[in-house]
This record gives C-alpha cells, structure tokens and sequence, in this order.
C-alpha cells in the first residue's frame, strides 16, 4: 500500500488551465506546420536559383536581377548616364565578342 500512496498523482487541469493548455497546443502546432511550411520554401527556393543554361536567356536574366539588384540597379544608372547613342553603340560592340565567346562562357554540367 506504501507504493500506491508514492505514486505521483496528477490533478484533472481545472476548465481554466485546460482552456490554456488547449492554447498551447494549438500554438505549437501552428509553429510546427510554419516551421515545415519555411522547410518547404527554403528547398523550393535553392532548387530555383540552380539556373540551367538550357532556360532561356530572359528567364536567367531574372533570376540575376533577383540575385543581384545592387548591379541591376549600377547598370541602369550607367545606360541612363550614357544615352542611347552610346548604349546603342557598346552593344554592337560587345554583341559580336560575346557571340564569339560564347561556346567558352556557356556552363558545362
């Protein structure tokens, strides 16, 4: 009979602390589906920046915009710097080198 008294008895939780309890456990429900909702994102985002080259040109151009706004914005600064005459001009320059380069500058997977 000793042993049955040493039992650790645990009251039924008064309307009260079960109404708490109730909280705390949708609380931790909602943290844990927010935690695999953010576990989720996270993949789905790594997965997006691996660019393939086989996507086209627009869709890798922005994807690095989204990467990269700080440069994005520096070279719109520059081409409204510079004026269409001289964008216009830099380009047919830079098309023909990079067409030439191109087979070098493609990513090998």
């Amino acid at each position: 009979m000793a042993a049955d008294n040493q039992q650790a008895f645990v009251p039924e939780p008064t309307a009260e602390q079960q109404r708490v309890l109730d909280r705390i456990a949708k609380q931790r429900e909602r943290i844990r589906a927010r935690r695999i909702a953010r576990a989720q994102s996270v993949a789905l985002a790594q997965s997006a920046q691996q660019a393939s080259s086989d996507e086209p040109f627009a869709l890798r151009a922005a994807a690095f915009a989204k990467e990269h706004p700080a440069a994005v914005a520096a070279l719109a600064g520059v081409a409204l710097v510079a004026g269409p005459r001289r964008l216009i001009r830099w380009v047919g320059l830079a098309m023909p080198l990079a067409s030439r380069l191109r087979p070098f500058l493609v990513r090998r997977g």
